[in-house]
């Protein structure tokens, strides 16, 4: 690949880069009713067999995890080709391409979707069509959101939309899972946009009238509880590592978190041993703690690492240790922060006033997603849905909807949205 110039942001931002920013939700009924917009939904309108297609397309090229890079070129490719300036795959994998504002000293607004699925490799990801119906791995969670960010870079070109901020459409890696937001999480620390960006959007899922303004955060261990190990009959007595595991994941089921913020935990995933005949001398845990609020979920944190150590270490006075120890060693494999954009805030005004503008009723979520860094780190953001139906994410017979009316309407959401907030021109 040749190299990319990236045209570079001032670093330096006017005090008013973000003050015109809506503050009521007039602002979005100017746009909504403005020349420019009504020209880019008529071209939303036609180009929707194009991006059923687009859909179909990217569906069907594997983005499991960490393994996103060819869906990522794929994807790079289609920006280019619909003229964004700096097309670029970052170090960690994301795909950026800009589209210009008229004002040069504005931080840009980011709209994203991500590019991986949970699904393995191997999985087949070959697109099923029954009536408006799609059905794949992948189709909806979050492919359905990759497809939309193209259509509205269609739109915004065909009406010849012009916004006083820049745009930056990102594809991200790593939402999914043990991806633990890393492609976001590199956009807003070490990317070359990390210090100009001025909002977040995030497209995720269908439902174009839930508007995302929490993030729930999460931390993750993989625990692993090791012992000497020996004969079921011969060596009994002796120090038994699933033993300490059990007492551990019944004393955590033994925490009550408070019901507000909402905080939760799950032993998930269990595992080790060798043989019904033999005291295992290694087996794990994964454990999962969520929370809305970063204070609880350290709280939660602290218990869950403490109740661990314990169990060990009663595991050990219980039984023999003659012939070694039982020892519990937490891997963390997850933090993903908490965080909350108000919902007096410009960028969640502007979408609950686009999500009215549709004619749906607009309901504020607490949800994990990409958006979950940008408001850890102080930056407006949402995640809102698509547009359109779906449902089973995360399961092999996923699918979305893709009837014309619906979709055409619920992608009308997010691109009033991204309009107001780039302060499109209404003329």
């Amino acid at each position: 690949m040749s190299p990319i110039r990236f045209l570079m942001l001032p670093l330096a931002v006017s005090a008013s880069s973000l003050s015109a920013a809506p503050k009521r939700e007039g602002d979005v009924a100017a746009v909504q009713v403005s020349a420019p917009y009504r020209a880019a939904m008529a071209a939303i309108d036609r180009g929707h067999d194009r991006f059923v297609e687009e859909l179909i397309e990217l569906t069907q090229i594997p983005a499991p995890p960490f393994k996103e890079a060819v869906r990522a070129k794929a994807y790079a490719e289609k920006f280019r080709a619909l003229g964004l300036r700096d097309v670029a795959i970052d170090a960690e994998g994301n795909v950026l391409g800009l589209r210009p504002g008229a004002d040069p000293t504005a931080k840009a607004i980011v709209i994203s979707a991500h590019l991986d699925t949970v699904f393995p490799e191997g999985t087949d990801v070959t697109v099923r069509r029954q009536g408006t119906k799609l059905m794949a791995p992948g189709v909806g969670d979050d492919t359905r959101g990759l497809a939309t960010l193209l259509a509205y870079i269609r739109a915004l070109d065909a009406a010849k939309v012009r916004t006083k901020r820049p745009i930056l459409f990102v594809g991200t890696v790593g939402e999914e899972g043990r991806g633990d937001l890393r492609g976001v999480r590199y956009l807003f620390t070490k990317g070359a946009y990390k210090d100009r960006i001025g909002a977040f959007f995030s497209l995720d899922g269908a439902d174009p009238s839930q508007v995302v303004n929490g993030g729930v955060g999460s931390k993750r261990y993989h625990v692993v509880f090791r012992g000497p190990g020996g004969h079921s009959y011969g060596a009994f007595g002796i120090v038994n590592p699933a033993a300490a595991m059990g007492a551990a994941i019944a004393d955590v089921y033994r925490i009550q978190p408070p019901a507000s913020p909402r905080t939760t935990y799950s032993a998930s995933v269990v595992g080790g041993g060798t043989s019904v005949n033999a005291i295992p001398s290694e087996v794990f845990v994964d454990i999962d703690m969520r929370s809305e609020d970063a204070g609880a979920l350290a709280t939660l944190e602290k218990q869950v690492l403490a109740i661990v150590a314990k169990a060990a270490s009663d595991e050990n006075a219980a039984r023999s240790t003659r012939v070694g120890v039982v020892s519990a060693e937490p891997q963390p494999i997850g933090d993903r922060p908490a965080g909350r954009t108000s919902a007096e805030a410009a960028i969640v005004v502007a979408t609950q006033g686009a999500v009215r503008a549709a004619g749906f009723t607009p309901s504020l979520a607490a949800s994990s997603t990409d958006a979950n860094i940008a408001m850890s780190l102080g930056i407006p953001a949402v995640t809102i849905g698509a547009g359109g139906s779906g449902g089973r994410a995360h399961a092999l017979d996923e699918w979305t909807d893709v009837a014309k009316p619906d979709t055409v309407r619920g992608m009308g959401v997010g691109l009033l949205a991204l309009m107001t907030m780039a302060g499109a021109a209404t003329r």
